[in-house]
């Protein structure tokens, strides 16, 4: 295997490097959308396929084929949002599109009008767009364009303001428009008590990588939605943190200068796995399915041995053998797998040397036997006494 991966071009290394990325973007998307048990059951579903494959279990391999193909159907239905979604960060990623950049200062006018709202106990929803497109989420509003500042949110969110009831839309450093509907959520038990806001706030987290800031009017308590999770600070302080992480997302990085730990290491985690998987599916489809020939040593074996007859030496007892087959078969074969066997029933009439054919080695293997050396044997042996009544 090691002077298979030496051996690696830079063709192969760019198939590798390509699959490797496929398989990275499949696992965060399948964690995003909270599906990582789910492929990891895929997982193994395939891995019993290749199972059953190797074993040559045909009804079991045709059940899982019709399986797959249904699986296909059911997958697009199931996930056919968040494919959607997938697809359009494939296309801002190909577009290098970048949302408009907020600056510190105006998540710092954010978290000041937040915090005032929330101890005057007035509802409030803000949105704070990520890298993903999120105009086919919204619905109705009122433009505004306007440099953000607290004071205007403060105006804008007031109970009289005909904006008060939707959400206000920040797009780079400025208040794009308010009285924005959302998509509702119904995952009623992340809402709780929270109303007709949180259930908004939550519904487009759902969706894109929104940040959705809520106030509850009831509780007076700031709420967060984000990649699909509604979270209550305990500590309304954590606003402003959660609002510069946000602009991270954006490629903005705050006055820390760099992500969290705990993020990247997620990341590279998830894409260690991801190059092994490319890299083992290269060794094994690639350079594994050409074919080649190896050699190895095989115990010759006697059997048909005449009555009246007792092996002394067989010379040589073990013998080379030259196989040929693809290159993972070759890897799996082992010496144990083979037998060379001399039919020893013509010692009766005196014969002591035997050919070898390919036709005498015994194998269960899926490899072919080129050719033998040496390509003969000799037996040794002794004529019993026969013992007399």
């Amino acid at each position: 295997m090691l002077d298979t991966l030496l051996k690696i071009g830079l063709i192969d290394f760019v198939d590798v490097l390509v699959v490797g990325l496929l398989l990275w973007a499949l696992i965060a998307w399948m964690r995003r959308v909270r599906a990582d048990l789910a492929l990891l059951g895929l997982g193994f579903l395939g891995l019993f396929y290749l199972v059953a494959l190797q074993l040559e279990l045909q009804l079991t391999a045709w059940i899982f084929q019709g399986f797959f193909a249904v699986l296909i159907v059911l997958l697009v239905v199931v996930f056919q949002e968040d494919l959607r979604r997938l697809f359009e960060q494939i296309a801002v990623l190909g577009l290098g599109h970048r949302p408009p950049r907020s600056e510190v200062g105006g998540a710092a006018a954010i978290y000041r009008a937040m915090q005032r709202l929330a101890r005057s106990r007035t509802g409030a929803l803000v949105v704070v767009p990520g890298r993903e497109p999120l105009e086919r989420q919204l619905r109705g509003g009122v433009k505004l364009d306007a440099e953000i500042s607290e004071e205007l949110l403060l105006s804008i969110l007031d109970p009289h303001s005909p904006g008060h009831d939707g959400a206000v839309l920040v797009q780079g450093n400025r208040l794009a428009r308010f009285g924005v509907h959302l998509p509702l959520s119904e995952d009623r038990a992340q809402l709780g008590p929270g109303g007709t806001r949180h259930a908004a706030a939550l519904g487009l987290a759902e969706r894109c990588d929104a940040l959705c800031v809520v106030v509850s009017e009831e509780r007076g308590t700031i709420s967060t939605a984000s990649r699909g999770r509604l979270t209550t600070l305990m500590d309304p302080d954590q606003l402003l943190e959660v609002l510069e992480d946000q602009l991270e997302s954006q490629g903005i990085r705050d006055s820390r200068g760099e992500m969290r730990w705990h993020r990247v290491r997620r990341r590279l985690i998830e894409g260690g796995i991801a190059f092994a998987l490319a890299l083992a599916g290269w060794l094994a489809f690639v350079p594994g399915s050409a074919v080649d020939q190896a050699t190895l040593e095989a115990v010759v074996v006697v059997e048909n041995m005449p009555a009246g007859y007792a092996l002394e030496k067989v010379e040589p007892a073990i013998v080379r053998l030259t196989i040929s087959g693809l290159r993972r078969q070759l890897l799996l074969a082992q010496a144990e797998d083979f037998q060379v066997v001399v039919d020893a029933l013509l010692v009766d009439l005196g014969r002591r040397t035997f050919a070898l054919p390919r036709e005498a080695v015994r194998h269960s293997t899926d490899v072919e036997v080129l050719d033998i050396k040496p390509g003969k044997v000799r037996l040794s042996v002794r004529r019993l006494r026969e013992v007399s009544p």
